[in-house]
């Protein structure tokens, strides 16, 4: 199953009724603006007790093409890191 971001905002309006929708979207869309913002400006987003989110560099390499062996250059990337908190890796694995 995977969450978008409709499901959240549908999951929140449903437990918090005194809320508008249109402002919690607008609330999702600000916090996932700011992670993205920060992210961009090579920062570590962290929230406590959930997960961490930084950039890396992936360095330039040279690969190979398994469908006709062929060698290929493979530019230098920016990806994103996840790492999850020890609290919901315990959780995720019955610990």
């Amino acid at each position: 199953m995977a969450v978008v971001k409709s499901k959240i905002i549908d999951n929140l309006s449903d437990n918090y009724p005194n809320f508008l929708k249109k402002d919690l979207a607008k609330l999702v869309e600000i916090i996932l603006s700011q992670i993205e913002d920060a992210l961009a400006r090579k920062e570590r987003v962290e929230l406590r007790d959930i997960f961490t989110l930084e950039t890396k560099v992936q360095k330039a390499r040279i690969s190979r093409n398994p469908k006709t062996n062929e060698k290929v250059n493979v530019p230098e990337k920016k990806t994103v890191q996840f790492k999850m908190s020890k609290k919901w890796f315990n959780k995720l694995n019955n610990e």
